[in-house]
């Protein structure tokens, strides 16, 4: 049973959605993409590189979610250590919020194991940050927040 202090507390912010699943894969390969756009026939965006999470992404539109494909652009990078160790696969779920530094504070106070413990910009000029799979039950959750309009 959940207490009062508990309910307070989660009240203060809001998960808005699933903003995206993120999918890792060992290079942008003809036949993977292909699957995707023609076998599938989603949309996607532009190819996006960023640099200081040494990745190249991919979003492609499923209804109110993207899938994120995500490439590695060094053999070190986080997502090229991800694919050596477990293959390629799903690698994250994003939950679009709606006060990134105020879920931050919050994750910490009740003892969560951040991986960011500040937002850093990520895909789609969003701030991100992530949560660490020991805090989550073994899935490593990405919380993004949208730039101002």
């Amino acid at each position: 049973m959940f207490t009062n202090s508990y309910r307070k507390r989660r009240a203060k912010v809001k998960v808005l959605g699933v903003d995206h699943i993120g999918v890792a894969i060992p290079s942008r390969l003809e036949n993977l993409l292909s699957f995707w756009f023609t076998g599938l026939g989603l949309d996607s965006s532009d190819p996006e590189v960023i640099p200081d999470q040494q990745v190249e992404t991919i979003f492609l539109r499923v209804g109110g979610i993207a899938i994120e494909l995500i490439s590695s652009t060094s053999s070190d990078g986080p997502i090229a250590k991800f694919l050596e160790k477990r293959g390629p696969g799903i690698h994250h779920i994003c939950l679009q919020v709606d006060d990134i530094w105020g879920f931050l504070q919050r994750l910490k106070g009740v003892g969560c194991r951040l991986i960011d413990e500040t937002p850093r910009r990520g895909a789609r000029d969003k701030l991100v940050a992530f949560i660490h799979p020991s805090s989550t039950g073994g899935v490593l959750i990405e919380l993004c927040q949208s730039p101002p309009q």
